[in-house]
């Protein structure tokens, strides 16, 4: 009784701990100076660079055709930005870049089942899958369908 006990104290203290406590990583980074407030010629053409990255995005390709701009039209327009707001469309582009396209979300997921069934064994649970009885075509006793 007690180890069955602890062993379900065990299994919810470990669930509830990977739930809450489940930190992303930590990102780190020089803080540039800010003694000058004009943006350097490389920077600019950093942040350039980056943003023509993002525009290179299948997804982000797709979004400006269906905003009804070209390819000339975003050139232009960036063209006559300010550096800020170069700074800044650079910005969110490397947010564009960071995202992927799920397969972490899955990875997640799966590990999650994972860990469920793992504890579910080690509580000497059993799973089951039962199918209806509709479901089941070797049931003689039911009539055919059709």
């Amino acid at each position: 009784m007690i180890s069955t006990m602890r062993n379900r104290f065990l299994a919810a203290f470990v669930t509830f701990h990977m739930v809450l406590f489940v930190t992303s990583p930590a990102m780190a980074a020089m803080i540039p100076s800010a003694g000058s407030p004009q943006a350097s010629s490389q920077e600019i053409q950093k942040d350039v660079d980056t943003i023509q990255q993002a525009l290179e995005n299948k997804l982000v390709q797709e979004k400006l055709k269906a905003y009804g701009l070209t390819s000339d039209e975003v050139a232009s327009k960036i063209s006559s930005m300010t550096p800020g707001q170069i700074h800044m469309l650079a910005t969110a582009s490397d947010d564009v870049l960071a995202g992927g396209d799920g397969f972490g979300a899955l990875i997640a997921v799966l590990i999650i089942v994972i860990l469920i069934i793992i504890i579910l064994k080690l509580m000497n649970k059993q799973i089951l899958i039962k199918m209806s009885s509709l479901d089941d075509p070797g049931r003689a006793d039911l009539p055919a369908l059709g």
